[in-house]
């Protein structure tokens, strides 16, 4: 029985120096994003409070959590590049995924507080200073799409789940404001004013239903389940159809960070010389590195099968996706 312990991420200097670049640029945008914000809420909530808007004062409230949400990711992205030490031996990349999932859940919480505000303006309408509003959204869509494209237009958003909690804020805040300057322009041509705390009602629900998918998929990282996109009996054929490889069984994906992958996995192999079981790892990093973009590999090779494989190793899934590999 022998047991191999892989890394095939890049480790040269011009990565890591790229990788060191990223981060500090990702920080800078979110330093930079947070003063800004907290500098909009501030004018934000003076607005909503002249103008009588609840939807102004949502929003106020929306981009303060925002501010929260900014501060958390970029402490998230200053935490996730710390390497490992005795304690923390994988290292802070789950701080990122850490600070997504508590920004979601205090995205949850502003939802409540919105439906609870609007249900009592709904009992108790009053007149709302459209022009302000209009003025005040408009200024707020340009900075929210500024702050969005300074997040996303790399496509950061798109595997840094702590990044994309940020990004989601933004993109939604910005969707909340072109609602705001149709709402008022609107009242200011029909007077209802109702619709004030419906466009509050309007903005909980895009918060809560965005909030939701990152609470999905953060908790499901930090419970180390499969990693999104993955199936395991794709990954468990894929490596039964190696050269060498009898069965693959006790098979474990999950994601170290939001942009890592780690598998563990028992291997039953021919009885062979060192230098042959070299090679047969050598591939099963390769197709998992290069397929499903698992770079953190740890597999323990076995020469006799499994006395538990029925029971406790998950092994009909992977032995029957080794015979279809065969029988093709």
């Amino acid at each position: 029985m022998a047991h191999s312990h892989s890394h095939s991420e890049p480790s040269d200097l011009h990565t890591h120096d790229h990788e060191h670049s990223n981060s500090k640029r990702k920080t800078n945008v979110l330093f930079a994003s947070l003063v800004l914000t907290l500098g909009f809420v501030a004018l934000e909530t003076w607005a909503g409070f002249r103008s009588h808007s609840l939807a102004l004062l949502s929003d106020a409230g929306h981009n303060f959590t925002d501010a929260f949400a900014l501060l958390l990711a970029a402490v998230g992205v200053c935490w996730e590049t710390r390497p490992g030490d005795h304690q923390k031996t994988y290292g802070y990349q789950r701080a990122g995924v850490l600070a997504a999932f508590v920004n979601a859940l205090a995205l949850a919480a502003l939802s409540l507080v919105l439906f609870y505000e609007s249900y009592q303006r709904l009992m108790h309408p009053e007149p709302v200073g459209e022009i302000m509003m209009i003025v005040v959204a408009s200024v707020a869509l340009v900075l929210n799409l500024g702050i969005a494209w300074a997040l996303g237009g790399h496509g950061d958003h798109h595997h840094d789940l702590n990044v994309r909690a940020a990004w989601i804020h933004m993109a939604g805040d910005a969707a909340s404001c072109v609602a705001i300057i149709m709402g008022a322009i609107v009242m200011r041509y029909t007077g209802w004013h109702i619709l004030d705390p419906l466009l509050s009602i309007l903005i909980g629900a895009l918060v809560l239903a965005t909030a939701w998918g990152i609470i999905r998929d953060s908790l499901n990282i930090l419970l180390e389940g499969l990693p999104k996109g993955l199936r395991l009996r794709d990954v468990a054929k894929a490596l039964g159809a190696i050269d060498g490889v009898l069965e693959v069984h006790d098979l474990h994906i999950w994601n170290l960070g939001s942009q890592s992958r780690a598998l563990s996995c028992h291997v039953l192999i021919e009885d062979m010389p060192p230098s042959t079981s070299e090679t047969i790892l050598r591939q099963i990093n390769e197709v998992l590195s290069h397929e499903f973009d698992i770079h953190h590999t740890t597999v323990q090779f076995e020469h006799m099968r499994c006395e538990h494989a029925d029971e406790n190793c998950t092994k009909p899934l992977h032995a029957i996706a080794h015979r279809e590999v065969h029988h093709h």
